[in-house]
């Protein structure tokens, strides 16, 4: 047998299936979205253009990668599982095409679909999201406005930040206190009337400060003015965070990630939950295809049918499992790391376990 004719044809007609649910699953979800949302959009009077070209062709790619891994997975039990009703898989293995070798084909087209997720998820899916959440926040989330007082911030381990008001506008805090505490002593405690940010320095300046410092030597207090100083601390800290996590690019993640590690402050599982899945989802398109191959390559008495509502039923139960592990991976009660990819190990095991134990 022609080995190249056999790569081409399972390759071609995996991705194309592939292509095709895509496009039928992001269609009816798109559907339902604008169901959900025309009210909105009616309210907000957004225009017809942004709502095409801001909100929906940036939403397209948004969906097609979160559900890549199931898409994936039904694409192969719905074109394998056709083919094995036609008996094709038979004829390969009759002619001396081991099961191992019918796979590579399968395998190379998932390398390539994790390949472009990867590049996706990393670099030019953010900035779509950028565009389509600055569209939600415009035209169905109600626009933001920092209305907060009495603001707590971790900026570094041991130094803590209060402003009691900010203007987003002027860029401008209130009554500013940034203190330094080991264990249970106040090592230093900084005061200012108000906090103005400075574009062009790129740093605060401080009015009407006084700086309160206890050490061995005592109490020391020192007034000033104005001062213009660096702080751990910028105006996008202030800013609307409605699912900041899915703007930033995999270099602006991890420079986010380290500034508030350096800071000590809380909800990093949520950053590092986004980091960690975007290198499991290429990995999970693999293991999802094999497993795939592996449950629909034998002819089934009970139909494609059958096999098809098999596909769909594990393909679920990897989507609940994962968002089990994140939330479990949220609440910090296991590793962020291990909770992100235990759905890929499981269900390499089922993977293995499948292949031994499944005739075909």
């Amino acid at each position: 047998m022609n080995f190249k004719i056999l790569d081409r044809y399972l390759i071609k007609n995996f991705l194309i299936t592939y292509v095709f649910v895509a496009f039928v699953i992001v269609l009816i979800i798109c559907m339902i979205d604008y169901t959900e949302k025309v009210d909105d959009f009616l309210d907000k009077k957004a225009p017809l253009k942004e709502i095409i070209i801001d909100y929906y062709l940036n939403l397209i790619p948004y969906w097609i990668n979160y559900i890549s891994p199931l898409m994936v997975f039904i694409a192969t039990v719905f074109f394998t599982s056709r083919i094995a009703a036609r008996t094709e898989i038979i004829a390969m293995l009759s002619s001396g095409i081991s099961f191992t070798r019918m796979l590579m084909p399968y395998m190379a087209g998932a390398v390539v679909l994790g390949i472009l997720t990867f590049i996706q998820v990393g670099w030019i899916l953010p900035k779509a999201n950028k565009i389509r959440n600055g569209f939600e926040k415009t035209y169905v989330k109600n626009e933001f406005y920092f209305s907060g007082h009495n603001v707590h911030i971790t900026i570094a381990p041991d130094v803590y930040a209060y402003l009691e008001s900010y203007n987003t506008t002027t860029q401008t805090g209130n009554k500013f206190t940034m203190e330094t505490i080991k264990g249970t002593n106040l090592l230093q405690k900084f005061y200012a009337e108000k906090i103005v940010w400075q574009p062009k320095k790129r740093k605060w300046t401080l009015q009407n400060y006084q700086v309160r410092t206890l050490d061995s030597l005592g109490e020391r207090l020192s007034r000033g003015t104005a001062i213009d100083t660096t702080i751990n601390l910028s105006p996008k800290d202030f800013e609307s965070d409605y699912n900041l996590f899915e703007t930033f690019t995999l270099p602006e993640l991890n420079a986010y990630i380290d500034l508030l590690k350096s800071r000590g402050a809380d909800g990093l599982e949520v950053y590092l939950i986004e980091k960690y899945t975007r290198f499991t989802q290429p990995f999970a398109i693999l293991i999802l295809t094999a497993i795939g191959v592996i449950v629909s390559a034998r002819k089934s008495r009970r139909g494609v049918g059958w096999q098809i509502a098999l596909g769909f039923m594990l393909a679920f139960i990897y989507i609940l499992f994962f968002l089990l592990s994140k939330g479990v991976a949220e609440a910090g009660t296991i590793n962020t790391l291990f909770a992100v990819w235990l759905p890929n190990i499981v269900f390499s095991g089922i993977g293995v376990l499948l292949y031994k134990t499944l005739p075909r």
